[in-house]
């Protein structure tokens, strides 16, 4: 059990907001990109890849936003229709906006980085109009993705999104997802974040996001229970503080302070644990596990993608993850 109630008999469990893009994974790794002949293409965006999570562990879903009129737009929702996620609240944008990109380099399993090309990119053409408020309503739970509050019209859609979950007892999970490369200013992601947050039950980021939200009003802090505690003055019931390595610490609205599980692997590359611990540790909130269930959960998870080339394609069924946490350390 755990202190988040879902309402029941409505269309969808899940459905998210944001960024649905494209990575390019190096098929020649531990070196510098440069050297790197070939590349694999996968699914991504976290908000994307989120949702693949939920649905790779039987989820019914959904994804709201835009994708481009051109090849890579029409990977992008050939892919999600493959994992049955629904795209009926995907736009097809015509206005010559483009597909995200990301080139990941991995110079070895600790030091790896990636390339963006967001210029144009469709998946902040997302406006209010988009918004289907009976969507928002006939789902369990909507997930924002901090991204998506980057620019208009994308930053509107998202906070219409959280008028309507509120409005109909949506659960609303919150995937920090800072990328400072989309953003203007740092001040101005704290601004934008803070507000959204606000309207969020389900907080999740590392501790330099949140040093990041706390920029402006507390930047001194370093103390999780401090920041966690501000929330729940708001609508938050959970905020899970990352530590990367180290594990996660979720704090309850209660006063509960939950260490998580931690899954030590030799990674294949960094990237795609964030994701995939976000998708397999709400899954467990969504199916009734304790906090501490589902951080496990999602531990698990990400070390299982962390081993992998891919993110999205990587994200684990339910018995996959099972059997990893049975089987870890024989």
């Amino acid at each position: 059990m755990n202190n988040l109630k879902f309402k029941e008999k409505v269309d969808m469990d899940f459905v998210a907001i944001g960024r649905a893009a494209v990575d390019l994974n190096p098929n020649e790794i531990n070196r510098p990109m440069e050297e790197s002949a070939t590349f694999t293409k996968y699914l991504g965006g976290s908000p994307a890849n989120i949702t693949v999570a939920m649905a790779a562990l039987g989820m019914e879903t959904g994804f709201i936003g835009r994708v481009a009129d051109d090849p890579l737009g029409r990977f992008v929702i050939n892919y999600l229709k493959s994992r049955n996620i629904d795209t009926s609240n995907v736009v097809v944008d015509k206005s010559g906006a483009k597909t995200g990109l990301a080139f990941l380099e991995v110079k070895s399993p600790e030091d790896c980085n990636i390339t963006m090309y967001r210029d144009n990119v469709v998946d902040l053409k997302v406006e209010v109009n988009d918004i289907n408020e009976e969507y928002i309503k006939n789902a369990k739970a909507l997930l924002i993705s901090g991204t998506a509050l980057a620019d208009s019209p994308s930053r509107e859609a998202v906070f219409a999104c959280l008028e309507f979950a509120r409005k109909h007892n949506t659960m609303v999970f919150f995937d920090i997802d800072y990328r400072p490369y989309t953003w203007k200013s740092a001040e101005e992601t704290s601004i934008y974040y803070n507000l959204a947050a606000e309207k969020c039950d389900v907080i999740i980021g590392t501790r330099e996001e949140f040093d990041m939200m706390e920029m402006l009003t507390n930047p001194k802090n370093k103390d999780d229970y401090v920041t966690a505690k501000k929330w729940f003055n708001f609508n938050a019931k959970i905020v899970v503080i990352k530590h990367g390595k180290k594990g996660s610490i979720a704090y309850t609205k209660e006063g509960g302070v939950i260490t998580g599980a931690v899954f030590p692997v030799m990674p294949v590359k960094t990237f795609g644990a964030g994701d995939s611990y976000a998708g397999a540790f709400i899954y467990g909130l969504m199916n009734g596990l304790s906090i501490e269930e589902s951080m496990e959960l999602g531990a698990a998870s990400a070390a299982i993608v962390v081993s992998s080339h891919s993110c999205s394609d990587a994200m684990p069924t339910l018995d996959e993850i099972r059997d990893f946490i049975k089987n870890y350390g024989k």
